[in-house]
Parts: structure tokens; C-alpha cells; sequence
């Protein structure tokens, strides 16, 4: 199947129109050095094609689906194991564990009571994951601890973590891990307040799933595209249908807080570093700080193979940063299909609605 020339020919024509530069005025980035990060791939021999104007090019369809199913954190039974020490042959067993544990979850996707539907509905079963689990800085595989200041202003705030919704709870622990961008009152999942629409989360109502939420794993709408131009790449996702404009071309950010913050990126040889900032409270990743700034490498590896990273700085949430990775894959044969969330979202009017049947049952 031929990608869709005509929705990337539009989202470069409209990114090239807004702010691409030339070449010649594109800001000078000094270097900046990389932590080596035990298990995580930091450089690559790999060189991969230039773009007319001479930037890396990574453009393509891409898939996360075989990321499914990863851990994020370190299991407990490999606390003594690095990433690197899984071999292929074990890698490949708890493959295979995981994708049995997947399938046996099958009917509880879409609710204890409601079931999912048939197993080929989703495309999250019979994952090769690349690696054992996604943390790999610290070393022992944990999500540093929190502040004490961040453990009073979240639960100031009536809730942990961003709660997983919809899809990515059930795309297995690296997607729920993710969770999905907030943005409600009362949080979402069952049992959650359903008062409002404005009590669900921003991901229940078709809105966003925030960053890194639309990067990570799911059920289903696995697919995204990165497009190229100059001074600018562009991230299109297929899950809710959001678009990343990462801008290269040094200029000062606007202090806007966007659900997605605000994203300015460089190259450093051939890894496409971007950091991001000014987050919407909302949506901030995990309930981190206004001062927060998650930063990505994009290590191309292969033809068609991107090893991605995140490392997560916010000192006023974790005592110290931390880094997850994960691999994203070519997929020139899966173009990004549309995403109807708005029109064919029956689960909120269903949630709001059961809510109301619930009040009037306890009522009599």
C-alpha cells in the first residue's frame, strides 16, 4: 500500500510556509555531550541518507507495535541484570510469556463487563520486543523517587500519576506506564468521577495523549510519520491525530504551555536531539513540574531502525533524572489511517449516561 502523499505533502507545505529557513540562517547549536547510558544505544555506525539539503534524513512511517508489552520499569525477578545481559534467546522467552499474558487479558480491554471484541480487532499480540524492559538510567532499572515538595503539590492535587485511559491501558505495561494525558477533574478509568465530560481525561474525550503519551505503544494506531523540511521536522501520529512541529532553527521559544509542550530540536551528527518544555499543567508527563523538560535522542541504527530515547529532568518532581528507551521500526506498508475519535466516541456518552442509570438506581 503507497503512503498518503497527499496528507504528508500537506504537512509540509504548511510547515515549510510557517517557519522554514534557510540553511544558512538555521542557528549554530554548540554540542552538547551525551551521558552514555548503560543499555541504551548512544551512537551508531550506522550513516543514513541525506536530505537535499543535508540533514539526516529519517522521514517514513514508523510502528511501535513491537514494543507492546515491555515493562517499564526493571522486573523484580531481573534485579540482579542489566539490559545488555539479556541475551536473544532469553529475550525471545519473555517474548513469548508476555504475548501468552496479553492474550489471556484479551476480554478485560474493553471492561470487566463489556469485554473487547475479537483478538484481531488489535494489534498489540505477538510482539517482538526489543528489549527486556524500558528504563535504562538509573542502572537498576526504577523511576527515581520523588521530592517531597512533588509528593505534596500531587496529592494537593487529589491524584497520582497520570492514569492510563482507553487504549493505553491495555497496551501492556509500557503503554500504561505512559499513561494518558489528564486533563480532568476526577481522572478517568472505571470508577472514576462521570459527573462531566470535563471529569474525564483529555485522552477519553479524543483530545490528546499529552507527550510522551502519543509516542508510546498501544492497542491499536501504532502507526506515525515523521516528515522533514528545512528547519523543521514534523511528527504525525496516527492515535488522536496529532502533529509535533519540531522547530531546528534555534529561535526562542514563545512561552506558550501546548498540550504536547513546546519542542525545539538539533542535530549532532546523525542523532536528532529535541528537547521540549512549557508543558500545559494538564498534561504535564506524570505530573512534573512547570520547570520540566523531557529530552529525546532519535539514533538511527539501521536503514528503517531508530533506537528512541527520553530522559526525563525535572528536579522539583524526581530526586534525579532518569532515562527510558525504546526502538521504532519501518512500516512503509501501514499508512496513517484517519482517526474518528470525536464522531465515533460512544464510550463518553456511554460513561456519562451509566453514571446517570447508577445516581437514579441508588436514588430508589
Amino acid at each position: 500500500m503507497t503512503r498518503n502523499i497527499v496528507a504528508m505533502g500537506t504537512v509540509v507545505t504548511v510547515v515549510i510556509a510557517a517557519i522554514a529557513l534557510p540553511q544558512a540562517q538555521q542557528a549554530k547549536q554548540p554540542a552538547a555531550a551525551l551521558k552514555p547510558v548503560s543499555g541504551w544505544i548512544r551512537t551508531s555506525s550506522y550513516v543514513p541518507p541525506k536530505t537535499p539539503w543535508g540533514d539526516p534524513d529519517i522521514q517514513g512511517g514508523y510502528s511501535n507495535v513491537n514494543e507492546n508489552g515491555i515493562p517499564f520499569e526493571k522486573p523484580g525477578n531481573l534485579a540482579n541484570r542489566q539490559v545488555g545481559e539479556i541475551d536473544d534467546s532469553e529475550l525471545a522467552e519473555l517474548n513469548q510469556e508476555r504475548n501468552e499474558r496479553a492474550v489471556a487479558a484479551a476480554a478485560g480491554i474493553g471492561g470487566r463487563e463489556t469485554g473487547a471484541g475479537p483478538i484481531h480487532w488489535y494489534e498489540h499480540y505477538d510482539a517482538k520486543n526489543s528489549r527486556a524492559w524500558m528504563v535504562v538510567d538509573p542502572p537498576d532499572g526504577r523511576i527515581p523517587a520523588q521530592t517531597q515538595a512533588a509528593v505534596q503539590r500531587i496529592g494537593a492535587r487529589g491524584r497520582g500519576a497520570v492514569p492510563p485511559a482507553g487504549a493505553a491501558s491495555a497496551a501492556g505495561s509500557a503503554g500504561a506506564a505512559a499513561g494518558a494525558a489528564a486533563g480532568g477533574r476526577g481522572g478517568s478509568g472505571e470508577g472514576a468521577r462521570a459527573d462531566s465530560w470535563l471529569d474525564r481525561s483529555f485522552y477519553d474525550r479524543c483530545i490528546t495523549r499529552g507527550f510522551p503519551g502519543s509516542m508510546m505503544p498501544a492497542i491499536y494506531g501504532n502507526a506515525y510519520d515523521i516528515t522533514q523540511a528545512p528547519g523543521v521536522v514534523a511528527i504525525r501520529y496516527e492515535m488522536v491525530h496529532e502533529t509535533r512541529i519540531i522547530r531546528l532553527d534555534g529561535s526562542p521559544r514563545q512561552g506558550q504551555r501546548p498540550h504536547m509542550g513546546e519542542a525545539r530540536g538539533r542535530w549532532e551528527g546523525n542523532v536528532l536531539i529535541v528537547e521540549t518544555t512549557n508543558f500545559d499543567p494538564r498534561t504535564a508527563y506524570r505530573n512534573g513540574s512547570s520547570t520540566m523538560k523531557l529530552t529525546e535522542r532519535f539514533v538511527p541504527t539501521a536503514a528503517g531502525v531508530i533506537e528512541w530515547s527520553m530522559t526525563v529532568d525535572d528536579p522539583e518532581t524526581w530526586v534525579q533524572p532518569w532515562t527510558f528507551a525504546m526502538r521504532l521500526t519501518a512500516d512503509p506498508d501501514q499508512p496513517l489511517f484517519e482517526y474518528a475519535c470525536h464522531e465515533g466516541n460512544y464510550a463518553m456518552r456511554n460513561i456519562l449516561s451509566a453514571a446517570r442509570a447508577e445516581e437514579a438506581r441508588a436514588g430508589k
